[in-house]
């Protein structure tokens, strides 16, 4: 690739013509379907610019990748000098990898603004990816309008205090934290998104991760063996045994939910999360215990299991597709559910090899609230060491079904920021990006195994025009330097992981 093009994600294809002209503003564009799927040819001649997609989202695409070719201004709001830009003669020929590019924002655990998502979409869509997956309820709040339920933003969107960072004793700032969006500011956002090509993908969680739930609504928890009336929206973080109750009324419940979410969201997905529901309290329960006699199940595990599948038939009687973590495989798998793998890479396989739909998204690679690189300096350092380069390298399909029929089954892979330390903009920012653009090169470009990558064309691509692109869309990215002063956290204690950081090589 010629270095003065530096472009994100790196495409298929690249022929220089020779020549630079003129553009000052007008692309002819249009659609050829045996292209593909979001494919694109984009030609820059004497002639002029030409775009042709395999459809409209190729279409907008190749106009994201002529943007780069106009310059970093090229990404400002308005536009600074005035006359023609000079690019270079070429032809582009370009389609993804893989048709899910994911990004997860958890704005449950802090709330943001709803002109931060819309500022988000824009930067998904700079970077070609596609969906947005917005974590909407959890333990630490409820983030969305439910009409019929209004205690569930009333009650379930604020928490008194916030705990800072992980450290013992803990460190708590006392002042308020909550929010929601309105149903019209989520309709917004769809259609804003829809504009770009850009999916949004709720995610509403259950059974477990629901203790703002419980709070507004008391009867959702198990209430035959915990005071559920004096619960409160969980100020904490880490892992919560306050989950539903496995009872008719939470099913009916939550199908009132999901009825308005299906009306503002029209993605074919629908998350229902399934992660890290502790059993503890159904193990105590005489509710849950007689409900596991009465459908002859074999445990804790199964219960959980025919509530996954019960929302899975009443999703797909509605012409939608259930998605959830890969705990939802734990006693059995919903017959059309499709798993969004997070734990290591063998529930993403085993759900890949029964031929279920699979979104690669492993902790241990694409989790962006990880720390970035060793040192103090890090802000507030969780997890393991996720370096530009480690998330570069990510494989998305594991070595197990490369090659196989199943690999067909990986339709995606996606970046996840769960933000208990990330309480505002410029600190999603800061986790988020650089490492956010390198995904977007894994998820789209067909690059070679891991240990063939050039990491240093890509970090050259980068320090040639690609920061330039970021700081003019005004991202606050952690420099390649290390951060600047005030992206430091000094004094909010972090959490690092002490068992090694196992590298997807080592994958089945």
């Amino acid at each position: 690739m010629a270095s003065e093009v530096s472009l994100i994600p790196a495409p298929r294809r690249l022929e220089r013509a020779g020549g630079s002209g003129a553009f000052g503003g007008d692309a002819r564009t249009g659609v050829d379907p045996s292209l593909g799927p979001e494919a694109y040819r984009l030609t820059v001649s004497a002639g002029g610019v030409e775009i042709v997609g395999g459809d409209e989202a190729g279409v907008f695409w190749g106009r994201q990748t002529l943007r780069q070719m106009l310059g970093p201004d090229a990404f400002r709001r308005a536009p600074i000098t005035r006359g023609p830009v000079t690019v270079p003669y070429v032809t582009i020929e370009d389609m993804p990898r893989f048709a899910w590019r994911g990004f997860m924002l958890d704005v449950a655990r802090h709330f943001l603004p709803k002109d931060d998502v819309l500022r988000y979409v824009d930067l998904l869509a700079a970077h070609k990816l596609n969906v947005l997956h917005l974590h909407l309820t959890d333990d630490q709040g409820w983030r969305v309008e439910i009409r019929r339920y209004p205690r569930l933003t009333e009650v379930g969107a604020w928490r008194r205090r916030t705990r800072m960072g992980w450290g013992e004793p803990p460190l708590w700032d006392e002042r308020p934290h909550g929010g929601f969006y309105t149903q019209d500011d989520l309709r917004e956002i769809v259609a804003y998104a829809a504009e770009r090509h850009v999916t949004v993908l709720p995610e509403i969680e259950l059974p477990g991760h629901s203790q703002a739930a419980i709070a507004a609504y008391p009867e959702l928890g198990n209430a035959d063996v915990v005071d559920t009336a004096a619960l409160e929206v969980w100020t904490d973080w880490g892992f919560n045994r306050n989950v539903l109750a496995p009872t008719d009324g939470v099913l009916r419940f939550y199908e009132g939910v999901l009825e308005e979410v299906l009306e503002i969201f029209p993605s074919r997905y629908v998350h229902i999360g399934g992660d890290e529901c502790f059993k503890d309290q159904w193990r105590k329960s005489p509710t849950a215990q007689a409900r596991i006699g009465e459908l002859g199940l074999r445990g804790e595990d199964e219960l959980q299991a025919w509530m996954i599948r019960h929302f899975d038939r009443w999703l797909a009687a509605r012409g939608r597709c259930l998605i959830g973590w890969d705990e939802i495989l734990d006693g059995g798998l919903a017959a059309d559910a499709a798993v969004m793998c997070w734990r290591w890479y063998g529930g993403g396989i085993a759900a890949a090899e029964a031929g279920h739909s699979v979104v690669m998204c492993p902790q241990q690679e694409v989790y962006l609230d990880h720390v970035q690189a060793h040192g103090d300096e890090e802000p507030v350092p969780f997890g393991w060491v996720h370096t530009l380069e480690d998330v570069y390298r990510f494989e998305p399909v594991p070595p197990r079904l490369a090659g196989t029929p199943h690999a067909a089954n990986i339709i995606g892979t996606q970046a996840n920021l769960w933000t208990e330390v990330a309480e505002n903009r410029s600190r999603v920012d800061y986790q988020a990006f650089p490492r956010l653009v390198a995904f977007a090169e894994v998820a789209w470009s067909d690059l070679p195994d891991p240990d063939e990558r050039d990491f240093e064309d890509f970090e050259r691509r980068m320090s040639m025009a690609h920061y330039a692109r970021l700081d003019a869309l005004g991202v606050g990215y952690r420099p390649p330097t290390g951060p600047y002063p005030w992206q430091q956290r000094p004094g909010v204690p972090g959490r690092m992981h002490n068992k090694p950081r196992k590298t997807w090589r080592m994958a089945n």
